[in-house]
């Protein structure tokens, strides 16, 4: 599945670079002009990250989000800065068909994996943010500042008991590049924990990205910046995600 994604700033759709607020892009057009293209060109799911309510989630746009859920016919994930089940349970009265969880899944598991109990594994998907280091994959956290010492392996694990599902991964070190992603490591995560849905995050910058990424066997795309910079569009990428 590909799934067209936004990131919003007191309501802009924007872009950082490996998650940095310094090296923002904002572009002009509004996050409902973006997700209305993207459904009118075939998309059948949308991701949004709120950035305001990544760093503090007390000025979460909630408002905002409800709106474009309401005018938005088909299922929106939400993420950014989920720490608490107010949170969660926010984002799923106003209609977030699932709630990304970062940080605080890796930070506490059992906390999370509560929240997984009570509104549904099918909910929640734990967003794993990955670098690379000596061969070991682990999982960044604090929007990627600091190293939480915790393999991507390890962590999944520790959700089996909770039903895990989904897992949305990143490598940090494509994030925003478009020179591709990292077809070793989905490869490797999609042979291993065969039983989870993975989204693949960061660095698609052409179709033939694509292409080759779906040989990785991972199930899902989230595609933010090439979108947003016309270097295909949501119509394109269906075609080649479907003929790869």
């Amino acid at each position: 599945m590909i799934i067209p994604a936004i990131d919003l700033i007191n309501g802009k759709v924007v872009r950082l670079f490996q998650g940095d607020y310094g090296q923002k892009t904002e572009y002009t057009y509004s996050p409902q002009e973006r997700f209305d293209l993207y459904v009118s060109e075939g998309a059948q799911q949308l991701h949004l990250v709120d950035l305001d309510g990544a760093k503090d989630p007390a000025k979460r746009q909630l408002a905002v989000i409800a709106d474009l859920i309401r005018n938005t016919p088909v299922p929106v994930q939400i993420g950014g800065g989920i720490r608490s089940e107010k949170d969660v349970a926010d984002l799923l009265d106003i209609g977030a068909s699932r709630v990304v969880i970062g940080s605080t899944a890796v930070k506490d598991p059992d906390l999370v994996g509560s929240w997984m109990n009570k509104y549904g594994s099918e909910r929640i998907v734990l967003a794993l943010d990955v670098n690379i280091v000596n061969g070991q994959r682990l999982i960044a956290v604090a929007g990627w500042q600091r190293d939480s010492g915790i393999t991507i392996e390890s962590l999944i694990e520790r959700y089996r008991q909770y039903n895990l599902r989904h897992v949305l991964c990143t490598d940090i070190s494509r994030d925003g590049t478009l020179k591709g992603s990292n077809n070793e490591l989905y490869r490797y995560l999609v042979d291993n924990f065969s039983n989870i849905t993975f989204q693949a995050s960061g660095g698609i910058g052409s179709l033939e990205d694509l292409r080759t990424l779906r040989t990785s066997g991972v199930q899902s795309i989230i595609i933010g910046r090439s979108l947003l910079e016309g270097k295909f569009t949501v119509k394109e990428a269906l075609a080649c995600w479907q003929n790869a």
